[in-house]
């Protein structure tokens, strides 16, 4: 417990309750998770910069998309699971937090910025193929990713700063397995209630402004399908849109319940489930979404496959 005119300098990370067996079973599963997150990200970029079937804006947003599972799991999973290993709490110093939460929201503001480019790219593709490729150029690609990017890392500047500048006096025990906003908002003793509606209209203003795009594009490009005569045209038009589309649900879904809330401190038990969702499970279930149920990366795969044995025989 910190005095009351004192504000932390560290914080101790309070991680998952349970058992040391527990414990050792949380850390394998989720090394399991996090590696196989790493492995199946990096080999959709490789496939994307590699094979010139993939050469196009869908599969260059997927890139990128890849990348930034990658940065977001990267940046809460290894300090998780160096914590699952220490026998008590887990020290993070106040420089770390802070980056921390600011590369986790930054990275997520990105992701989803993303996400409403990739939806306005499927729009394009189904609903005016004719000039798909001259709407979605590289040029506009490129533009497309570099404000998205800028975009994720300038918006969240004030809420971390903001964040970091009330005082934290009556604990410096974050009752998470990362540095989580909501948790940290519970430590200070200053009046939280207008910060924590101005960070509710910020994750309204990210979330549903890229939501918003995404719906308007896929009502047009089901009532485009809709319209197709054939079942197999209706059934092709659609596959080149369902890996995107799953992927929006999983991840506007999860980050609904954790950011768009007028009362950020919420329990931490329901936090920690959804946080899991966030960073462990979406990153990790998202190559196989995006390879799955796409035949082009299918067949670039397995071409890479047959060119890595033809190596290793010769």
């Amino acid at each position: 417990m910190l005095g009351n005119q004192s504000s932390a300098t560290e914080f101790y990370l309070l991680g998952f309750p349970g058992s040391k067996e527990l414990h050792h079973l949380l850390f394998a599963t989720f090394f399991f998770f996090y590696s196989v997150t790493l492995m199946g990200n990096m080999v959709i970029i490789l496939i994307v910069c590699a094979d010139k079937r993939l050469q196009s804006p869908m599969y260059f947003f997927l890139g990128h998309l890849s990348a930034l599972e990658i940065l977001v799991t990267s940046v809460i999973v290894p300090v998780m699971l160096w914590g699952l290993l220490l026998p008590g709490m887990q020290m993070i110093s106040l420089a770390a937090c802070v980056t921390q939460l600011f590369l986790y929201l930054s990275l997520g503001t990105t992701e989803f910025a993303l996400l409403g480019a990739m939806a306005v790219d499927r729009y394009v593709a189904v609903c005016n193929p004719l000039r798909y490729n001259v709407i979605m150029n590289s040029r506009t690609c490129i533009w497309v990713v570099i404000v998205s990017w800028v975009f994720g890392f300038l918006f969240q500047i004030w809420p971390v700063y903001a964040t970091f500048q009330l005082t934290f006096c009556k604990s410096n025990v974050v009752n998470n397995f990362f540095c989580d906003r909501g948790q940290l908002l519970k430590l200070s003793c200053n009046n939280t209630l207008f910060i924590e509606f101005i960070l509710f209209l910020m994750a309204v203003f990210v979330l549903f402004g890229s939501l918003i795009p995404t719906i308007i594009s896929y009502t047009y490009i089901i009532s485009t399908i809709l319209k197709i005569p054939s079942a197999s045209g209706r059934r092709k038009a659609f596959s080149t849109c369902a890996s995107h589309f799953t992927c929006v649900m999983i991840g506007y879904g999860s980050c609904l319940f954790l950011y768009v809330k007028p009362k950020q401190t919420q329990a931490a038990d329901y936090n920690r489930v959804v946080s899991l969702m966030v960073s462990v499970v979406t990153p990790f279930l998202n190559p196989f979404i995006f390879t799955l149920r796409n035949d082009k990366v299918i067949e670039a795969l397995w071409d890479g496959m047959k060119r890595c044995c033809q190596l290793f025989n010769n």
